[in-house]
């Protein structure tokens, strides 16, 4: 199993950034995938960005050169720096962690708030 606490969301102005963290209770290492999720409301849960395997990075198109995943595994924290925040952004960020062991497990932690708002 493994538990996700995430961290720094909040309310920034537009054009401004924050930074995630997202803490797993085990050896990022042994997690095959993990990475961050968002929903806003009325909408579907899409993926922002993902460390998959082999260490390759995968973003959502509406991030890219904005967004950047990033890691500590000392630290078991997957990060997610976000900058150039517009009003689109505004979301739930969730955690996302995927274990392949006999099938595939997903487990989320609770989700941080940012809100892009002036």
């Amino acid at each position: 199993q493994v538990q996700l606490v995430e961290s720094g969301g909040g309310l920034v102005q537009p054009g401004g950034s924050l930074r995630l963290s997202c803490t797993a209770s085990r050896s990022i290492f042994s997690i095959n995938a993990m990475g961050w999720y968002r929903q806003a409301p009325g909408k579907q849960r899409e993926l922002v960005a993902m460390f998959t395997s082999g260490s390759r990075t995968n973003y959502a198109d509406s991030v890219k050169g904005r967004f950047t995943i990033s890691r500590d595994n000392a630290k078991n924290t997957v990060y997610l720096q976000m900058n150039s925040l517009n009003a689109e952004d505004t979301a739930v960020y969730l955690c996302n962690a995927v274990l392949v062991r006999n099938g595939v497990t997903e487990y989320w932690g609770q989700g941080t708030q940012v809100t892009v708002s002036s």
